[in-house]
């Protein structure tokens, strides 16, 4: 079953226009899965970041973890790191990259406005 409701909004995100949705499960602390989508990539001195959106609200079944204390609308900034293959590997950045990344973030959805 949660696997038909990501498909199904895999599908719209796709019907509305992206390109390629990139789906990323990232495991918390405690060992839990949490599934988002790329929503963008940003670049701060030639290193790339991926703004992570989650796909569900909580993917645990555990009521009393971390996730259920964030706000809906949040989102993960996360340095994009290559494997030998090419392959994106998505891990924490350190807390300067995450203040610049996080401020260029602001700053482009303030030229929107």
């Amino acid at each position: 079953m949660e696997k038909d409701i990501r498909d199904e909004e895999l599908a719209a995100m796709q019907a509305e226009g992206e390109e390629e949705v990139i789906c990323v499960v990232l495991t918390d602390e405690q060992g839990n899965e949490h599934e988002f989508y790329q929503d963008m990539v940003i670049t701060v001195d030639d290193k790339q970041f991926a703004v992570l959106v989650p796909m569900e609200d909580c993917c645990c079944e555990d009521e009393d973890c971390d996730c259920h204390d964030e706000e809906e609308d949040t989102c993960v900034i996360a340095r994009m790191d290559f494997d030998e293959n090419g392959e994106a590997v998505y891990t924490a950045p350190t807390d300067e990259e995450y203040e610049a990344v996080a401020a260029k973030y602001d700053e482009m959805f303030e030229d929107e406005e």
